[in-house]
């Protein structure tokens, strides 16, 4: 009976495999997975020959696609949900993919193709997971390489600005577009180009950072190259050209002949003094320029704008002539005089010589500024060199016509210090009368090494006139003369031989200063600071001085210490010696001693004769 059993065990079994094989035969691998009862299969329940399973993995390789995880393939759309498309990609199982990952693409619908990754093979749930962000990734940096490698033109949309230029949508990349590549011509409104899709040419990548340069500058550079080739080869001096104003600079315009750049130096833009382009011409204006000159290769063109009108001198009426008032405008000055624009163009120079009558020349700046208008008179005219010298001092009488009568000499005046030099001091009288006080002729007692130590520029300051040179158009002015010579005084108080009390002021290199009053000072030499005792005067010590010397027209004093008590001595030595003198005459000689002896003796011999 078992035996039985194991037979009808091994007929069932033959029975399921031939229901297994049958089915293989006529069935695709898909069909076999879908109906295969897996959980038997594992339990042991039905078992299926190795034979027929290594034809079955066979079967499923040579018809099912086994990708890399890095691999991009090809899926098709099979199921929409509200969240998810389902992809079959020929694999063991369909994947999913997040609708998010489509939101460029809204039409999605079944049966579109599409490109993914693999990014999980099995999910928890035992589920296969797409990328086609992945996969479009990968796919659009090997667009971009092959773009780069070949050169070709690629199509991207500018999402939006950033610093230095835009951000650029390049097959689902984001690339960098710099303001200097959009156009060959500079670019003043990024936001305009905001939304729009244009061609570029990639022009670097970085692989390390993943980066991306695109132009479009690039494209169109290639076509103007040619473009500039032909206009260049077309270049004359004279030729007039019509043109776009593409930049305004501080020294000039650059312009778009249409390919090829020409700068018109602000010189050459209006026959006018301008102080910027931009008062002339603004940007994108057109207008019509001629062509100076250009280098060897025509890579530099000097243009002009001026020279398409006619010179202003060539319209400058005949009526102008020497001697006559004109009216205009300060449009340049210079330290040596003032240009004026007497009509467009035309500029006459204001030396400042002929600003005033005044001998003494100052800065075109005292006298007027830019943009003043003034009133001038002709005073030359050279319509060839197109030079004309103008004159505003003829405007007014010349205050030295009645100069002996207003300033004769020793007439006292005031006047305003205009300026120094070493020697003296400039003095204005009035605007045309200025005249000059010597260092010298400043203070009749301090000692000025330069004017600047005792007026200061602006001041007012009484003067006498000392000297008065007509023709030469000179006036030598005083200002201790307006006062009187304290010298005069000073010979009776400090004369010499008077002696004071002060106190050493500063030692000098040859000897010391001593202050006899404000305006006086006298001089000590060295050998006349010895004291009594042997020693020197020191800084601040006061002493009795004698003046040795007074000289009222160097202006010098001397004075001595040492001369204080040497005198004393040498009044010692006199009355010493007047006295060794008077001695000496009361001494007796020799015979007045023999004399008195023989008297003596005359009178003891009387007085013994007496006795007896």
């Amino acid at each position: 009976m078992a035996e039985a059993q194991k037979t009808d065990e091994v007929v069932e079994t033959a029975e399921s495999t031939e229901q297994v094989k049958a089915p293989v035969q006529q069935q695709d691998p898909q069909e076999f997975l879908e109906n295969f009862d897996w959980e038997k299969y594992e339990e042991g329940i039905e078992r299926v020959e190795d034979k027929k399973l290594k034809e079955f993995e066979e079967l499923v390789a040579n018809n099912f696609v086994d990708t890399a995880d890095s691999e991009v393939v090809e899926g098709t759309v099979t199921h929409l949900t509200d969240r998810e498309a389902i992809i079959d990609i020929n694999a063991k199982s369909e994947g999913v993919i997040s609708l998010n990952e489509f939101r460029y693409n809204p039409d999605l619908k079944i049966g579109d193709k599409v490109e993914v990754l693999i990014d999980i093979r099995e999910d928890k749930s035992g589920q296969l997971v797409l990328s086609h962000r992945k996969a479009r990734t990968i796919k659009a940096w090997e667009r971009i390489n092959t773009a780069y490698e070949k050169e070709e033109v690629v199509t991207g949309f500018i999402k939006c600005r950033t610093k230095g230029g835009m951000i650029v949508d390049v097959f689902g990349i984001e690339a960098f577009l710099p303001g200097s590549q959009i156009d060959v011509k500079p670019i003043r409104d990024y936001d305009q180009y905001v939304g729009k899709t244009m061609e570029f040419k990639v022009v670097k990548i970085n692989q390390e950072f993943k980066n991306v340069v695109v132009s479009h500058k690039a494209l169109i550079e290639a076509d103007i190259e040619e473009q500039k080739k032909e206009i260049i080869s077309q270049l004359e001096k004279g030729q007039v050209l019509e043109g776009v104003v593409k930049n305004i600079t501080s020294y000039g315009v650059f312009i778009d002949l249409g390919g090829v750049d020409g700068l018109v130096h602000i010189t050459d833009l209006s026959w006018s003094r301008i102080n910027h382009p931009s008062e002339v011409v603004d940007l994108d204006q057109k207008l019509n320029v001629v062509i100076l000159d250009f280098d060897d290769n025509k890579s530099r063109i000097q243009l002009g704008l001026k020279q398409l009108e006619k010179h202003p001198w060539d319209a400058l009426g005949d009526e102008i002539k020497i001697g006559d008032k004109v009216k205009g405008r300060v449009v340049v000055i210079a330290d040596y005089g003032a240009f004026l624009e007497v009509a467009e163009g035309v500029e006459g120079l204001i030396h400042v010589s002929e600003m005033s009558w005044s001998t003494h020349l100052r800065s075109a700046q005292d006298f007027v500024k830019v943009g003043d208008e003034l009133e001038a008179v002709v005073l030359t005219l050279d319509r060839e060199d197109r030079k004309m010298s103008l004159g505003l001092k003829q405007l007014t009488p010349d205050p030295w016509t009645d100069i002996t009568t207003k300033y004769p000499v020793g007439s006292r005046h005031k006047g305003i210090v205009r300026n120094f030099t070493n020697f003296g001091v400039f003095v204005e009288l009035e605007e045309g009368i200025d005249g000059l006080i010597y260092i010298s002729d400043l203070s009749w007692t301090k000692k000025i090494k330069h004017p600047s130590e005792f007026v200061a520029v602006g001041d007012q300051l009484e003067v006498e006139v000392l000297e008065l040179d007509v023709d030469g158009r000179k006036l030598s002015l005083g200002h201790k003369q307006t006062t009187e010579n304290p010298w005069d005084k000073f010979e009776g108080e400090f004369g010499e031989g008077t002696v004071h009390k002060v106190a050493l002021k500063e030692i000098v290199d040859k000897g010391a200063i001593i202050e006899l009053n404000d305006d006086i000072t006298a001089f000590v030499p060295q050998r006349h600071l010895v004291k009594e005792d042997g020693k020197k005067l020191a800084k601040g010590e006061e002493a009795e001085f004698k003046i040795i010397e007074f000289n009222k027209d160097l202006k010098r004093v001397v004075a001595s210490h040492t001369a204080i008590f040497k005198e004393e001595e040498q009044r010692n030595v006199r009355t010493a010696r007047k006295k060794a003198s008077v001695s000496e005459e009361a001494k007796p000689t020799l015979g007045d001693a023999n004399e008195q002896l023989q008297a003596l003796k005359d009178k003891m011999e009387a007085s013994s004769k007496k006795k007896k």
